[in-house]
């Protein structure tokens, strides 16, 4: 569908990396007018001070969410770091949708987001309205919602490529193990010492072992697409580039099936999303076929232990992960073609 209405946006957390790819994109759709730019630690900066790669924009200034008329916005994209969020997110209009990137809504028990996020939850009276915003899988959903949660990263690549095989009962969910590895600016734009060049680059590290804060959302996903509780085992890793993520599914197979049944089951899924593509056999994904991009790349392989497959997927994590999923559910929220001003192809080399 197209639209000549016009919905007026703020961007919460806009001096962060996500924030500046939702500003990037949202800055070519036809139907969003960016009204407020919000970043309490660079107020009264102009945008091209902290971002001179968007210096070509016409935007205002850089604010704190107390100088914003809130009287004249539809639709808030937030960015802020978790804890953070849900606090900024309750003082809004409840006429101004939102579409939040932390991860503050995307758990639906508030006991897992004490554990996991060390701390009570602040708006807990939202999250019964909120939905889970990974958009191939509650399109429905997220076309009635006024607040979406959109998935994180990690969550983002691995339900892709697991949902639709948990739902049909191609795969058993005892025994997933994942293998996950993500550019530097996953982590953000704060400063850490992980981080630093000299400590990030030329090498390869795991953190968060036994203990990523995404592992509670990729159980919950899939333990409601089969029905019961699923425990995943996932590591991720980080990668000296800055952009793009994998991720390596080991699966154990359900009675009788292979992996040409898991990539047609994936097919069959995902033949009217746009973003989302099943390589054929014995193509192998990588975060260069996606970068820059709103695309999911998809691979099945047999594995040599009998029983088991390997699912890839690939997405950048800043677009698919983050600002192109946003954006995304924004379209799927007022209407619109899904595919609205992410239509760029992935960069390469």
């Amino acid at each position: 569908m197209t639209s000549t209405q016009t919905f007026r946006a703020a961007v919460l957390g806009a001096s962060g990396y996500t924030g500046a790819d939702l500003i990037r994109l949202a800055a070519r759709h036809a139907n969003i007018e960016i009204v407020a730019l919000i970043a309490k630690a660079h107020a009264g900066q102009p945008l091209a001070k902290v971002f001179p790669h968007l210096a070509s924009l016409d935007l205002p200034s850089l604010v704190t969410s107390d100088e914003v008329d809130w009287d004249g916005v539809d639709v808030a994209f937030c960015g802020l770091p978790h804890g953070t969020a849900h606090g900024e997110i309750a003082k809004l209009p409840e006429r101004v949708k939102v579409i939040d990137m932390s991860a503050d809504f995307r758990l639906r028990d508030l006991d897992t987001y004490a554990q996991w996020y060390g701390g009570e939850h602040g708006a807990p009276h939202l999250l019964p309205d909120t939905v889970y915003g990974l958009t191939e899988h509650y399109r429905e959903a997220i076309a009635d919602a006024r607040l979406v949660a959109c998935p994180g990263c990690y969550p983002t690549a691995v339900l892709l490529a697991l949902l639709p095989l948990a739902k049909g009962a191609l795969i058993a969910t005892d025994g997933i193990i994942v293998d996950a590895k993500s550019g530097v600016s996953g982590a953000g734009r704060s400063l850490k010492q992980n981080i630093l060049f000299s400590e990030a680059g030329e090498g390869l590290s795991p953190y968060g072992v036994g203990t990523h804060r995404h592992v509670p959302e990729i159980e919950q996903e899939l333990g409601q697409a089969a029905g019961r509780a699923v425990t995943v085992n996932f590591t991720p890793h980080l990668v000296p580039m800055t952009r793009g993520e994998l991720c390596t599914c080991y699966v154990p197979l359900a009675g009788g099936t292979s992996a040409d049944d898991l990539r047609q089951g994936l097919r069959e899924a995902y033949a009217s999303s746009p973003f989302v593509r099943v390589v054929d056999e014995g193509i192998i994904p990588a975060t260069q076929h996606v970068r820059g991009s709103n695309y999911c790349h998809i691979g099945v392989f047999a594995d040599r232990i009998p029983g088991r497959a390997i699912v890839i997927s690939t997405i950048d994590n800043l677009v698919k992960g983050s600002a192109g999923q946003a954006l995304q559910n924004f379209n799927v929220m007022h209407g619109l073609d899904e595919t609205t001003a992410l239509e760029q192809l992935p960069l390469f080399p």
